[in-house]
C-alpha cells in the first residue's frame, strides 16, 4: 500500500474518468457514493472536462433520488490518479494517466451527451449494474 492512500483506512479511493466529467463519470460517482455509503471514497474528473453537468444526466438521476444538480466538472489531474486505489476509465482514451500498481477498469459505457432522456435513463442503469457489480469486489 502506498502511504497516503486511502486503503490505509481500509476505505478504497475509487476515481471516476471520462472526457467531459459531465455524464458518465459524474453519474458513475454519484451511484457509488450512494450505494457504497461510507466504505468508499469517490472522486471523478475529465481529461477534458466541460463547463457544465449535462443536464439530461441531472434530471435521469434526481428520477432514482440523487441530485448531482451542484456537481462541477474538474479536470483530471496526476494527483487524482495517483491518490485513488482503483481508477475507472469511460470514454478517456490515452488522456488518462497510468500508474503502476493502481488497479484499473475501463468501463464500456456510452456518452450521454446529446442523448435524450430515454438513453440517458439506459445508461444510468448499466453504469448503475456496473457499480453493484464493483462494490460486490471491494
Amino acid at each position: 500500500m502506498v502511504e497516503g492512500n486511502s486503503y490505509t483506512e481500509n476505505k478504497p479511493l475509487v476515481l471516476f474518468v471520462c472526457t467531459h466529467n459531465a455524464g458518465r463519470s459524474q453519474m458513475a460517482a454519484s451511484l457509488l457514493k450512494v450505494r457504497a455509503k461510507d466504505r468508499v471514497d469517490v472522486r471523478s474528473a475529465g481529461s477534458a472536462p466541460a463547463s457544465e453537468i449535462n443536464p439530461v444526466a441531472v434530471e435521469a438521476m434526481l428520477e432514482i433520488g440523487i441530485d448531482m444538480s451542484l456537481a462541477k466538472p474538474k479536470l483530471l489531474t496526476d494527483a487524482d490518479a495517483r491518490e485513488a486505489d482503483i481508477v475507472i476509465t469511460m470514454g478517456c482514451g490515452d488522456a488518462c494517466p497510468v500508474y503502476p500498481g493502481k488497479r484499473y477498469l475501463s468501463w464500456d459505457v456510452e456518452d450521454p451527451s446529446g442523448k435524450d432522456i430515454d438513453a440517458v435513463r439506459r445508461i444510468r442503469d448499466d453504469i448503475d449494474k456496473l457499480v453493484e457489480e464493483l462494490l460486490e469486489k471491494l
